[in-house]
């Protein structure tokens, strides 16, 4: 008994020493580029609102009816400001807004081991970024300048085997809150759909995870340890910042290819996401 509780002592110190909304940094990163660019205030005061929810969810756990009409009435608010209700019918913002939702649900449910979100993060808004300086110009560019410095801040605290700090609710999610603004902007103003596949990696293991819930029927809304990141971290002992690293590379790689290869979009998709389904696949096997 002494020595379970001298374990359970030091988890609670370990656990003490680090930050655990640390992702607080992508919050006040974008609330900054608020006041350089006030224009864009509607944008910035959805990521505010869901932030700040976030933040008080990673401390009090608020009730999930209280978290979603937050997180829809911040997304209506960037839909306002893209401006989507112009744009679009009333079944098409329906469908864009439970969309964007979902995207946001996904990004908070990799942000699982250390490195994952920020690394992840880095790759996207980079190659943003990259877009929107050599491509196709759609935002200011200190909107993806100021939460890419956020991220290496918060790198050097994170992206380490015992982690000093933890993204939490408010990183994961205002960060994904932001991308999928930046990403319905470029998508909306150049007319391209092919910039949705920035968010492949992710979008391949958590919506094949989520059918795999379902063959088992488990409560999709809840805890689970399914994800193929999980299964190489948990089940396999790969380091974290070994799989981290990977998700981000193979994500900027998918990245480099949407950007140099001037083929069909479906093509583009066709190659980018069924080796992600035949890499997945491979879970199976890791799970015996």
């Amino acid at each position: 008994m002494l020595v379970v509780r001298l374990v359970r002592a030091k988890a609670t110190a370990d656990t003490a020493t680090s930050i655990r909304s640390g992702g607080i940094v992508f919050l006040i990163a974008i609330v900054l580029a608020g006041f350089v660019y006030p224009n864009y205030l509607l944008a910035v005061a959805g990521a505010a609102v869901i932030g700040v929810v976030s933040l008080l969810h990673d401390y009090f756990s608020l009730s999930w009816k209280i978290r979603l009409s937050v997180y829809v009435a911040a997304v209506l608010m960037m839909f306002q400001f893209l401006p989507v209700f112009i744009i679009m019918p009333w079944w098409a913002i329906a469908v864009l807004c439970m969309f964007v939702l979902g995207c946001i649900q996904v990004y908070k449910s990799m942000d699982g081991i250390n490195g994952m979100t920020v690394l992840y993060s880095l790759v996207v808004l980079g190659g943003l970024q990259y877009v929107n300086i050599n491509v196709f110009n759609f935002v200011e560019r200190d909107l993806i300048w100021l939460p890419m410095i956020s991220c290496v801040v918060f790198l050097f605290f994170n992206f380490r085997k015992k982690a000093k700090c933890f993204a939490g609710n408010v990183g994961s999610v205002t960060m994904a809150f932001w991308i999928m603004f930046l990403l319905l902007r470029l998508i909306l103003d150049s007319g391209n759909p092919i910039y949705i596949l920035f968010l492949a990696v992710y979008g391949v293991d958590s919506v094949l995870t989520l059918v795999h819930s379902l063959i088992l029927r488990q409560n999709i809304f809840g805890a689970h340890r399914l994800h193929f990141y999980q299964i190489l971290a948990n089940e396999r002992r790969v380091p974290h910042l070994v799989v981290s690293s990977i998700y981000a590379i193979v994500q900027g790689l998918i990245v480099w290819l949407i950007i140099g290869v001037y083929v069909y979009w479906l093509i583009v998709l066709l190659i980018c996401t069924l080796p992600l389904v035949g890499v997945y696949m491979l879970k199976f096997r890791l799970m015996k």
